[in-house]
């Protein structure tokens, strides 16, 4: 079984910067693909960014680019969000993913998914 455990939420102020991990066991983590969404209260969960196995391919969902930057280190079997420029929109409970499939993980159809850790934005 894969576990996935995010760490490094927290509270901060609005322009501050946040990164977030994600600490993959009980699998070859080298040859997944790895996810970031957020929930925010009262919404749905919406996809922020992903990661190809290789970290040669990258995506965003509009409102974070520029501001979020999603890296992987293999050798840690760890997925990392670097957050800059937070708003208070950006607080939620954030989760990480890992399928095989980029795919999927982007649609958030992925396999595993950790517990989250939320990220709240004052203004």
């Amino acid at each position: 079984q894969v576990q996935l455990v995010e760490s490094g939420g927290g509270l901060v102020q609005a322009r501050g910067s946040l990164r977030l991990s994600c600490a993959a066991s009980g699998r070859t983590f080298s040859s997944y693909a790895m996810g970031w969404f957020r929930q925010a209260p009262g919404k749905e969960r919406e996809f922020v960014a992903a990661i190809s196995w290789d970290g040669d391919s990258t995506y965003y969902t509009d409102s974070v680019k520029g501001r979020f930057t999603i890296s992987r280190d293999n050798a840690k079997n760890t997925v990392y969000l670097q957050m800059n420029k937070l708003k208070p929109e950006d607080t939620a409970v954030y989760y990480c993913s890992l399928d095989r499939s980029l795919l999927a993980t982007r649609q958030g159809r992925g396999t595993y998914w950790g517990k989250g850790t939320l990220v709240t934005v004052s203004s």
